[in-house]
């Protein structure tokens, strides 16, 4: 028998301080992308490119217990604004580095050379998981596509991210 859809409930964080809710095609493309597979829409903001903001909204979520999973769009770039990798790996427990790797070599795909511009990561702190992708709405179509749609699927095999979540935080339940 071949196991169960487990819906997660995610939030989005559009990181920008440029977007409104009207313009955040970002922010959109997640959302509806994580509606069509069946995920449920936690929450949903827009923080300015500031990275002791970034992380204290990432820290707030994270003590949700409504929120499995965190999903910030903008801000991985190079300028001096883009400060959302930092925030992320500010609160990380511990870094998914596979995720980083595993999206540039989506984006070599899709814009070459360019991909080598792009700093998305990947962390679990508390028991979330958290994801910081780009902030176009072609880079979170190609994460959410290529990645995200199959490891925060339990039915996805050999193994993916949704069947280790509840032991994310055992490390916090031996004290």
């Amino acid at each position: 028998m071949e196991p169960q859809f487990l819906p997660c409930r995610i939030a989005v964080l559009t990181v920008s301080d440029t977007r409104t809710p009207a313009d955040d095609r970002s922010g959109d493309t997640l959302v509806e992308r994580l509606e069509a597979a069946g995920h449920v829409l936690a929450d949903r903001a827009i923080t300015p490119d500031d990275r002791v903001g970034i992380a204290e909204h990432l820290t707030r979520w994270i003590g949700e217990d409504g929120i499995d999973v965190v999903i910030s769009t903008g801000g991985t770039g190079l300028t001096g604004r883009d400060v959302t990798v930092e925030a992320h790996r500010d609160v990380y427990e511990k870094e998914i580095d596979a995720f980083g790797t595993m999206f540039t070599i989506l984006s070599i795909e899709k814009i070459g050379t360019s991909a080598v511009q792009s700093r998305a990561c990947a962390g679990v702190a508390g028991g979330t998981y958290l994801f910081a992708l780009p902030g176009s709405p072609s880079a979170c179509r190609d994460a959410w596509d290529g990645i995200l749609v199959h490891q925060l699927d339990y039915r996805h095999r050999p193994c993916n991210f949704v069947e280790i979540m509840p032991r994310l935080d055992e490390h916090l339940r031996r004290k």
